[in-house]
């Protein structure tokens, strides 16, 4: 049995896709773009879009009764390799315990000209 989760203080989704999946304990989050719930639009820079991203995603974890600490594995996706160094201070702000397991590319583009995106795993 698998649950919908959607998160009233996310932004809405940009395709045929919801925030998130809850199978059993385990929830499977969609990516995360540093969209402004309120505007639908994109903050300038990479660290913006990073701690907006990063707030959204905490929305659709605790519309699914979750926090950071409940996350075991993150997939970053980033436009440009060479913001790595920065992202990683602002990821770094919001996984403060324990980190989880990481992953994090480069891609050819992100969904509205983004230049981060976020999804997750967590297990309650």
């Amino acid at each position: 049995m698998n649950q919908t989760i959607t998160a009233e203080n996310a932004p809405a989704a940009v395709g045929p896709y919801c925030h998130a999946k809850l199978a059993g304990n385990t929830l499977y989050t969609s990516g995360q773009l540093g969209l402004v719930p309120s505007t639908g639009e994109l903050p300038e820079g990479v660290e913006a879009q990073a701690a907006q991203a990063l707030d959204n995603l905490q929305a659709v974890l605790a519309a699914a009764g979750m926090g950071l600490a409940d996350v075991v594995k993150t997939t970053v996706f980033l436009q440009d390799i060479h913001d790595f160094a920065a992202i990683n201070a602002i990821y770094a702000r919001y996984f403060t315990g324990e980190a989880p397991a990481r992953s994090c590319v480069q891609v050819a583009a992100l969904p509205k000209g983004a230049l981060f995106e976020i999804e997750a795993v967590a297990v309650k």
